[in-house]
């Protein structure tokens, strides 16, 4: 089946509004009367997909390769003393797996992948700020009071500057920096 759009809309466009025939589209492209009737049927090509192969071997001891890695994560071993592939591969041998080392390997090596936690360091460089507003009910003079607060913090040192102020907009924004910058 044809994917590529210029082509498709191409074809589209020739038969539906110019009036050339199946025929003549069937000659300059080569391609069968079918597809060009599944072009005109459709105005976009369908999604590609390749289907993953089902590992019809190594299938009925997925969850036995599974229960192995976790029990090796949870044994709180060494990483050099945990099961390698190999070792999975001859513990599934001696079950009565026929397949080969190759899908085991690649069985593990996928499962060890989407399993690992990741980090992202964080890190700041000094005199980086971040600023924002925050709302908080206050009680001023004996009343309840929806207050903003301006805050400015400064990560690499963990300073941080807080005013309050009765709203929150571009004077307070404003002002609140220039304070901040004054206490630092």
């Amino acid at each position: 089946m044809i994917h590529d759009m210029e082509l498709w809309n191409s074809i589209r466009r020739r038969v539906l509004r110019e009036g050339v025939s199946i025929r003549q589209i069937q000659r300059e492209t080569g391609l069968h009367y079918g597809s060009v009737k599944k072009i005109l049927a459709n105005s976009s090509p369908p999604p590609f997909a390749c289907p993953a192969r089902e590992k019809t071997k190594l299938g009925p001891y997925l969850e036995r390769i599974a229960a192995i890695l976790v029990a090796d994560r949870e044994s709180g071993l060494p990483k050099k003393q945990r099961h390698r592939a190999k070792r999975i591969f001859e513990r599934l041998r001696e079950e009565g797996y026929t397949g080969g080392y190759t899908q085991v390997k690649e069985v593990v090596r996928e499962m060890r992948r989407s399993s690992q936690e990741v980090f992202v360091p964080l890190r700041h460089d000094p005199g980086e700020a971040q600023m924002d507003f925050g709302h908080a009910l206050v009680k001023v003079a004996g009343t309840l009071r929806k207050m903003a607060f301006f805050v400015m913090a400064l990560p690499y040192s963990d300073a941080f500057f807080v005013v309050a102020y009765p709203h929150e907009c571009t004077e307070t924004f404003q002002d609140g920096h220039v304070r901040a910058f004054d206490f630092f």
